[in-house]
C-alpha cells in the first residue's frame, strides 16, 4: 500500500512541479484531528535571571566557548515571556486548534525540591493557559524539555543519579496542582533518547557528558551512562504517570503522553534489513517498549546485556500500559547499516548503538534533500512509515504527531530567502500527504504540530537553523510572518493560494 502511495506522490510532483493546494486539504483529516504548533521554554523566553528563575543547565553551558555554533545563549532568545501576549494573538490568528509548550523547570521551581516554588513562574504560566483556553486554543504541555535547575546537576548528577525521579516527580505535581484543571494532554518528558544521546554520549549537550569514540569530554562513558540515565527518565515519567492517574486524572480529566525522537531507518542494502529493524528497536524501542510492555527490547537485551539496566518486578508492573498517547517527532529518515558482519564506523561498531551505522547516501544518491541541520533529510515517506511501524509495534496506541518541520540549508540566510520560504511549505504540504494516507489506512493519530512557531534557539546550533513559521529579527524580536505562516493559515482554513506553490 505505501509504495503504491509513494509512487502516486512521484507521479503527481512529476506532472505539477511540486505538491500543490488541491493535492491535501484539512478535510483530509478526520473530524476533531488537531493541527497546532510546537515551543519550549528555553528556546523562546529569555528572561533569564528575572522574577525569580535560577540558573539552570543550558545557561551554564552556553556560557562556555564553543559550546554554541554561533556562541549564542537563551538569556534573551525571543523575549516570549515579555511578549507572551503578542505571541498567542498570532497563534489564534493562524487559526490553530491548539499549542505546544513547556514549563522551565528554574523558572517554577528554582531550586527543585529542594526550595520553594516561584510564584511569579507559576503565575506566568497561568496567565498563558487562562489566555489560550479564552482564545479557544487547547494547550498541550510538556513538563521537561531539556532544561534544569543548575542546583540538581551539581548536588546529585542530576538524570545520573536515581534521586533526580524523585525531582522530577515533585516538578510534575508542582504542574499538576497549578495547572491541572487547564491542561488535558500532559508531555511529561522530550525526546528522553535525542537528549541522552546528545548530551551522555557525544557531549553536545548539556552536562556535556561522553567518551572516545563518540567525543572528547573531561568525563563521562558514552557506552554505559545514556542507559542509567533513560532508565532514570523512564522511573520518573512512570512514578508521576501513576501519582496523576492516583491523584489527579478523574478530576481534571486529563491524559499522559511522552514525545519520542522517531527518525525513521530503512535498510541500506537487502541484507541490512534486520539492521533496520535492530536500529529501530535501540531508538524508539528504548523507551516505548518500557513504557507499554513493561521491559526494554529483547534485542537491546540481546547485545547489551547487564549493561542495560533492569527494572525490577513491581517497577514493570506500574510502568506497564505507562502512557495514554505517543507524541511523535518526526522531521526525517537515514538509511540503516548493519555493522556486525561489515566494516562500520567506530560509532556505528558499538553496542550502545545496536551495531548499526547510518547514513544519508545511497550509491552517491542521497536520500532527500539537504535541510539546514547536516543529519536531516526531506523523506516525505519517513513519517507514514513511521507511523505504521507504531501502529504495528503498540497496537495503534493513540498518537500526536508533535513536532515536524523544516529548516533550510544554512546559505539561505538573506532576509528574503528566509521570508519566501517555499521549500518549508512544499515540506509540509508532503508530510502532512503521507501522513493522511497512513491515517487513512487505520493510524490512530489524533494531531499534528508544526516546529515551529517562530526561529529560536536551536539547542547547540544556536540560532543557525530557522524553523519557524515566523521569522525573528534578532535585533529587534519582531516577529516577521513567512510565507509559510499564511500557507498555514489558509490551509486551516480551507483556502489555497496558488502562488505559494513553487
Amino acid at each position: 500500500m505505501m509504495v503504491g502511495f509513494v509512487l502516486l506522490l512521484l507521479m503527481l510532483l512529476a506532472a505539477q512541479g511540486s505538491i500543490n493546494g488541491d493535492i491535501i486539504t484539512r478535510s483530509d483529516f478526520p473530524d476533531g484531528f488537531l493541527f497546532g504548533v510546537s515551543t519550549s521554554s528555553y528556546q523562546i523566553e529569555g528572561a533569564n535571571h528575572e522574577d525569580g528563575k535560577s540558573v539552570n543547565n543550558w545557561d551554564v553551558f552556553a556560557l562556555s566557548p564553543g559550546n554554541i555554533e554561533d556562541g549564542g545563549n537563551g538569556f534573551i532568545a525571543d523575549d516570549h515571556y515579555h511578549q507572551y501576549l503578542k505571541d498567542i494573538e498570532i497563534i489564534q490568528s493562524l487559526g490553530v486548534d491548539a499549542y505546544r509548550f513547556s514549563i522551565s523547570w528554574a523558572r517554577i521551581l528554582p531550586r527543585g525540591r529542594f526550595g520553594e516554588a516561584n510564584p511569579n513562574g507559576i503565575l506566568f504560566y497561568n496567565k498563558i493557559l487562562d489566555d489560550l483556553v479564552l482564545k479557544g486554543i487547547a494547550p498541550f504541555v510538556t513538563i521537561y524539555h531539556f532544561d534544569i535547575p543548575q542546583e540538581l546537576q551539581d548536588r546529585y548528577g542530576s538524570w545520573l543519579s536515581p534521586l533526580m525521579q524523585e525531582d522530577y516527580v515533585h516538578f510534575a505535581e508542582t504542574c499538576f496542582k497549578n495547572f491541572g484543571d487547564r491542561v488535558k494532554h500532559w508531555i511529561t518528558i522530550n525526546e528522553p533518547n535525542l537528549f541522552t544521546h546528545m548530551a551522555y554520549q557525544k557531549g553536545m549537550y548539556p552536562p556535556a557528558r561522553c567518551s572516545p569514540p563518540f567525543g572528547n569530554c573531561s568525563a563521562g562513558n558514552s557506552d554505559t551512562e545514556p542507559l542509567i540515565v533513560v532508565h532514570n527518565m523512564l522511573l520518573a515519567h512512570a512514578k508521576a504517570v501513576k501519582l496523576y492517574r492516583r491523584d489527579y486524572q478523574q478530576k481534571q480529566g486529563g491524559l499522559v503522553g511522552i514525545a519520542v525522537d522517531c527518525m525513521m531507518y530503512e535498510p541500506l542494502t537487502d541484507d541490512d534489513q534486520e539492521a533496520a529493524s535492530r536500529g529501530m528497536a535501540f531508538n524508539i524501542g528504548w523507551v516505548l517498549d518500557p513504557l507499554i510492555f513493561g521491559d526494554y527490547p529483547s534485542e537491546m537485551r540481546k547485545y547489551l546485556g547487564n549493561h542495560l539496566p533492569r527494572f525490577s518486578s513491581s517497577e514493570s508492573n506500574f510502568m506497564k500500559d505507562g502512557i495514554d498517547f505517543i507524541g511523535v517527532n518526526h522531521y526525517t529518515t537515514a538509511y540503516a547499516k548493519d555493522c556486525i558482519n561489515s566494516s562500520c564506523s567506530l560509532t556505528g561498531n558499538r553496542a550502545i548503538n545496536g551495531f548499526v551505522d547510518t547514513t544519508r547516501e545511497r550509491d552517491g544518491v542521497p536520500i532527500g534533500d539537504l535541510m539546514g541541520i547536516e543529519v536531516m533529510r526531506v523523506v516525505p515517506r519517513g513519517i507514514g512509515e513511521m507511523i505504521e511501524y507504531l501502529k504495528e509495534r503498540y497496537g495503534n496506541k493513540p498518537m500526536f504527531v508533535t513536532e515536524n518541520g523544516y529548516c533550510e540549508p544554512l546559505a539561505a540566510d538573506e532576509i528574503q530567502n528566509v521570508l519566501e520560504d517555499d521549500k518549508r511549505i512544499e515540506y509540509h504540504k508532503m508530510y502532512l500527504f503521507s501522513l493522511a494516507q497512513a491515517i487513512s489506512d487505520g493510524a490512530d493519530v489524533r494531531g499534528y504540530f508544526v516546529w515551529t512557531l517562530m526561529d529560536d534557539f536551536e539547542w547547540h546550533h544556536g540560532y543557525l537553523p530557522t524553523f519557524g513559521l515566523y521569522y525573528v529579527d534578532r535585533e529587534t524580536l519582531d516577529r516577521i510572518p513567512k510565507l509559510s505562516a499564511s500557507w498555514y493559515k489558509n490551509f486551516l482554513n480551507q483556502q489555497y493560494i496558488r502562488e505559494y506553490v513553487s
